[in-house]
């Protein structure tokens, strides 16, 4: 089930790919990471061009953070999206 508040975005795990992932209009979205001991290196969020601007990019790393702070991890935010969206979002701040 996702984690947001768009419910047509099924958000899947693929822990073996290091990857959150959500096919939307046949297009797949993604928020890749690999792990290290005790964190979370979050290396790429994608979004299609044609999808872009609907919270996709949003949800795929709020449900990553979720994932996260439930494994009790901290994240490193590699990708330029996941580090201006912490920046902009104050309840993710224990996770960096």
């Amino acid at each position: 089930m996702a984690m947001s508040s768009t419910p047509e975005i099924d958000i899947q795990h693929h822990p073996e790919q290091g990857r959150f992932e959500a096919i939307v209009e046949g297009l797949r979205c993604e928020v890749d990471y690999h792990l290290s001991p005790g964190r979370m290196h979050i290396t790429h969020t994608g979004v299609p061009g044609p999808l872009e601007g609907r919270g996709i990019a949003a949800a795929l790393v709020r449900h990553a953070l979720t994932w996260a702070r439930n494994e009790r991890l901290k994240v490193d935010p590699l990708c330029s999206y996941v580090a201006v969206y912490l920046r902009h979002h104050p309840e993710w701040h224990d996770l960096r």
